[in-house]
This record gives structure tokens, C-alpha cells and sequence, in this order.
């Protein structure tokens, strides 16, 4: 059924942009020029006039009057109120969803559309439930037999967030099963809930293969190591606690969190520690949210998301299937709010990223969270322009890949979106996406959404297995 649905998207995107008075640019098409509009290059936090934007062979190759040759060019002209903006980039995309209860799977074949059609050409896995079916569909893409981001897998989790992970796992076998994944692509791994030898054995053997290591960690209670330790160690980024003393190793973080105020002189301590080390922060602040009251209008739902689901599951899902609301974990939302703030005011803000992590029940579906992400900073005290730096060329340096990506600066690749409004008036606007460039493909965002629609979940009860873990890997 897999290859039927993909065969139904393709149908689907093949007439609607067909249809488009603008399609889809093939990169056959060598050379795509955008005029008009304004620009958000991401080298600073200010808009300029677009001075036109040549795209050929993947890369920006001019910005403004050139002696480049763009005899038979696409040219697409933009409106005043149109803004180009660098890719956003993802870096804690979960594809996972969880429709029955029974478990996370990836969710592969709407979801990379509508990562796109949000303006998100980058996105980081962050741990996989279904290391082999993430790498399928990176190649896919990656072969341009399918349309979506750049897709960076993590392969595995590695520690006791993995389903079936061994207790007894050594140095030795970590150094091994990371030599395996980093052969079979992954360039940057996840690490949950892992013993603190073992950490150490993953950052160093990562590094060997030129790969990044990020860190779901806690306070260093139990078999959880504190995120300070894991920078000594030597990780390249940290997700949802910034650690420290703070975070003492008597408690778990969640129990900790509430009393580690950005006042004490211990949150200062850490925020040099990360400067220091020059380690990135992913706040995940609105994953929060998702699992509290969702109050806050940043979860207003602007998206139908449900037109994107099958009929089948449309018709089996109710709201007694939405994840029920945590009030620790509203706590915890709104608690974020304050710490980033002051992790930003600290002078850090370079080293916060943008990552999502929802893996979805079915009410909000992953790939809209970057706008609500980016909402959640702005709310936070963090001005437009650098909430913008943060989702691109902050998310690039984390990964290392800054040369190519994050900014719209002539030799990069060809990642961008456009949207109708100015994000830095109400951050909001950046979702209006009407435009989405990968790899110097330009797409209709309405396009994309209209590929997605009904095609999220299974379409049959038989089907519904899919949608359960250990099934499809």
C-alpha cells in the first residue's frame, strides 16, 4: 500500500502544479531567478529589498545585477509584501506519531511534505523509532524519487529510550554500533537516557566519523548525566535542560526545574559553561506546551490538521486519543519562557536552536511546530530578527554545516521560503508560506499541502499495523 500512496502523491502534485499559474521548477530548469519582494538573508536580524536571487545547479550563484548569462531563466517575480527567508531548520523533527496508543512509529508519507510546505528544508530526527524506514525515505529524497527536506536521520536513540535497548551494552559495542550507522549515512546521533561511560564512549567515536552528538539528559539522578558533565565530555549540543548545579544529582530534572531560577548565581555558571564550550541549547519550549493545558494561543489551531489524516483514521480517531494535559508540564512551559530569556540575555543567544519535538496524538501534527517554536521565543522576550537566526544559521552552525546552509548568501545552497507579510512586524507570518525552495526546487506551498491531504495514518484496520511499533521497520 506504501508504494500506491506514493504513486496516488505523486498524481496529486503532478496535477495540482500542473494547474499552478507558477509550478513546480524542476532542477532540469538551470537557472531560477526571484525578483521583487524583501529579504531576510539571516546574516543579520534586518530586511532589505531583494536585489533578485539567482538559483542555478542547487546554489545561490548571484544576489542583485551580475554578468551571469540567465537567457531562458524561470523568473519569478514577487510581490512587495512577499519575504524571502533562509530555510528553517528543525533540529529535533520528530516524523514519530502515536494514533493508537500502542507506541511511536514514523509517519512517512505526508510528513515530509508538510515539513516543506512549512518552510522547515532541514530536519534533524533527534532519535528514530524505526532507524531502517527513516534511512529509505532520506535516500528517497535524496535521489529526488520523493519531494521533501533534507533529511538528517540520527538512526537509534542510544541509551534506555531505544524499545529493546541492552542494559549491558559496553564501550566497545557503542564504538561499533556507531562505526555501523555512520557507514550507513547518520552524521549526527542522539543520546537518551545513557550511563556516563557510555555517553563518553558515543561523543568520542562520533567525533572520529566527523559526527555531531546532541543529549536528552537530566540532573545526573539515577543513571542520568547532567548536562555540565556531558559538556566536559566533549557533546556538541544539549535538548530541554541546561544543567548545572542547578539541576542537582539528588532529584530528577523535572523535580528540580521549577526552583532553578535564572536569579541564582548557579544559572549563570552554567550559561558560561555552554559559552565557554561554545555547546548549543535546543529550548524545545513549545514540546512543552503540547502536554500541558495548551492555553497560550501559540496552540491555537490554525492548521485543520485533521484534513491531512486518511478517512479511515479521521473516522477511528477521536479526542479521547489527544495526549490529556500534564499540569507539571504546563509548569514547565511557562517556566521555559523565563529561562531562555535569560539564557539570551546572558549573551548566548548564538548558541540557542530551534527544535520542535512532538511526536503527534493526532491533535497538532509535527510539522507546523516550527512557526509555534518560533512564537514561543518571540513570547519568551526574544526579538523577531533573532528568533529568524536562530531557526537558520544558528541551526546551521550546530550541525557544522554553516558553509552551506542558513543564510541566503551567494555559494550556499538553495534552501528558502517565502511568505506573504513581514515576520519581523508578527513573527505569525512566517506561516504564510506560498513559496519553498530544496535543493534549488521551487514549490508551491499550497501544492505540498494539497499532496498531503489524506494521506497521514493508515487507510484500512488492516493497514492500522503500520501504525504499531515493531511492524514496518
Amino acid at each position: 500500500m506504501g508504494s500506491l500512496r506514493r504513486l496516488w502523491i505523486a498524481v496529486v502534485l503532478l496535477i495540482v502544479l500542473c494547474e499552478s499559474a507558477s509550478p513546480h521548477i524542476a532542477a532540469a530548469q538551470s537557472t531560477t531567478v526571484l525578483r521583487g519582494g524583501q529579504l531576510f538573508d539571516a546574516a543579520d536580524t534586518t530586511l532589505t529589498e531583494n536585489p533578485g536571487l539567482v538559483v542555478r545547479a542547487g546554489k545561490i550563484v548571484a544576489r542583485g545585477a551580475t554578468d551571469l548569462d540567465t537567457t531562458g531563466a524561470r523568473v519569478v517575480r514577487l510581490d512587495d509584501d512577499h519575504v524571502l527567508l533562509p530555510g528553517l531548520i528543525d533540529l529535533h523533527a520528530h516524523y514519530a506519531v502515536d494514533f493508537f496508543g500502542a507506541g511511536r512509529v514514523e509517519e512517512t508519507e505526508g510528513y515530509p511534505l508538510l515539513f516543506l510546505a512549512n518552510g522547515a528544508t532541514t530536519t534533524f530526527t533527534a532519535g528514530e523509532m524505526q532507524p531502517e524506514k527513516m534511512r529509505r525515505v532520506r535516500r528517497a529524497i535524496g535521489r529526488g524519487e520523493r519531494i521533501g527536506p533534507r533529511i538528517l536521520t540520527s538512526g537509534p536513540y542510544f541509551g534506555k529510550a531505544r524499545p529493546g535497548w541492552d542494559p549491558t551494552r559496553t564501550s566497545a559495542s557503542i564504538r561499533r554500533e556507531v562505526n555501523r550507522w555512520a557507514a550507513r549515512g547518520v552524521e549526527h546521533f542522539k543520546a537518551k537516557r545513557m550511563q556516563e561511560e557510555l555517553l563518553r564512549a558515543l561523543i568520542h567515536q562520533a567525533h572520529r566519523h566527523g559526527a555531531t552528538v546532541t543529549g536528552h539528559l537530566g540532573s545526573g539522578h539515577g543513571q542520568s548525566v547532567n548536562p555540565r558533565t556531558a559538556i566536559d565530555m566533549g557533546i556538541d549540543r544539549i535538548e530541554h535542560f541546561l544543567g548545572g548545579a542547578q539541576l542537582p544529582d539528588t532529584a530528577g530534572a523535572y523535580d528540580s526545574l521549577p526552583t532553578a531560577t535564572p536569579d541564582e548565581p548557579a544559572f549563570d555558571r552554567i550559561t558560561q559553561h555552554y559559552k565557554a564550550h561554545n555547546v548549543y541549547f535546543d529550548a524545545t519550549i513549545s514540546a512543552y506546551g503540547y502536554y500541558g493545558t495548551r492555553d497560550s494561543d501559540l496552540y491555537a489551531d490554525w492548521p485543520d490538521a485533521q484534513q491531512y489524516f486518511t478517512p479511515y483514521l479521521r473516522s477511528e480517531l477521536s479526542e479521547d486519543d489527544y495526549q490529556d494535559p500534564i499540569p507539571r508540564f504546563q509548569q514547565i512551559f511557562e517556566l521555559k519562557l523565563d529561562r531562555i530569556q535569560a539564557f539570551y540575555e546572558a549573551e548566548a543567544g548564538h548558541l540557542i536552536t530551534l527544535g520542535t519535538d512532538h511526536p503527534s496524538w493526532g491533535e497538532y501534527l509535527a510539522p507546523f511546530g516550527v512557526h509555534r517554536e518560533l512564537q514561543a521565543f518571540v513570547r519568551a522576550g526574544i526579538p523577531e530578527g533573532v528568533a529568524l537566526r536562530i531557526a537558520t544559521i544558528n541551526g546551521a552552525r550546530a550541525l557544522g554545516m554553516d558553509d552551506r546552509l542558513g543564510t541566503l548568501e551567494v555559494g550556499k545552497w538553495a534552501d528558502l521560503f517565502v511568505v506573504r507579510g513581514n515576520p519581523l512586524d508578527d513573527i505569525r507570518n512566517t506561516r504564510n508560506v506560498e513559496w519553498v525552495m530544496v535543493r534549488g526546487d521551487l514549490h508551491r506551498a499550497e501544492a505540498l499541502r494539497e499532496a498531503a491531504r489524506g494521506t497521514v495514518g493508515p487507510e484500512s484496520a488492516a493497514e492500522a499495523d503500520r501504525f504499531k511499533p515493531n511492524r514496518g521497520r
